[in-house]
């Protein structure tokens, strides 16, 4: 038997998981339960571990994973017209994992999730990545730079599988250049009113604003591949 809080923060989690595919940072779980500190979050989130609902999963900062609801709960549909994005982890300890059904994709070159660094390059290499990251349309890879986005399990030195798009909507991970720069970077996007919201996955890192003609998105995250040595 859950309490009150327990079962809103597991449903939270729950929700946050199917629209965006990462779990919440504890910002924003201590903002969503209307609690003072972090420290609440760190009671409940280790009291539904000890029930077996929730399971952190190693080597990734803060990612969650739900094992179980209550009876009771009930999934919700994800918003309309917006369907929930499922990322796959593709590892093991020697290198990348080229599945049977595979597709060559081109690596152009490093993405900034951290202070952006530079527009997207042209082909360095290519990797065969499973079909099960991609479904229609054009995708490449980029190796992530930088610590930014650590609290969506995405890490420095992991590579980001990008389907490509001009068009993303509020809480999509994205490509996104900074015009005036020319610089790319890896964020979740927000949109406020006319403006729009690079925000980072770390609280090191400060949310940057731009006007709406100041930043172009160039890609959505649909999946990550990660390296171990």
């Amino acid at each position: 038997m859950l309490t009150r809080k327990q079962h809103e923060l597991l449903m939270f989690i729950h929700e946050r998981i199917k629209e965006s595919g990462v779990s919440p940072s504890f910002d924003e779980m201590k903002e969503a339960l209307d609690l003072a500190s972090k420290s609440g979050i760190h009671r409940l989130i280790t009291a539904l571990e000890e029930r077996g609902f929730l399971r952190r999963l190693p080597h990734r900062a803060r990612a969650l994973e739900v094992v179980k609801l209550p009876q009771q709960a009930t999934a919700a549909a994800p918003p309309k017209g917006r369907a929930p994005f499922k990322p796959q982890l593709v590892e093991n300890d020697g290198g990348m994992v080229a599945a049977n059904d595979t597709r060559e994709l081109p690596i152009l070159g490093r993405i900034a999730a951290g202070t952006p660094i530079e527009a997207i390059q042209q082909e360095r290499d290519r990797m065969p990545v499973p079909e099960t990251l991609l479904g229609a349309g054009e995708h490449f890879v980029l190796e992530v730079q930088g610590d930014s986005m650590i609290n969506a399990g995405i890490l420095d030195g992991d590579f980001v599988v990008i389907r490509r798009t001009d068009s993303a909507v509020s809480g999509d991970i994205v490509v996104a250049l900074v015009v005036q720069d020319g610089e790319a970077t890896l964020k979740r996007l927000r949109k406020k009113g006319a403006s729009i919201a690079l925000e980072a996955a770390n609280p090191a890192y400060e949310t940057r604003i731009f006007g709406p003609d100041q930043v172009a998105v160039q890609g959505k995250l649909v999946g990550l591949i990660r390296r171990y040595h």
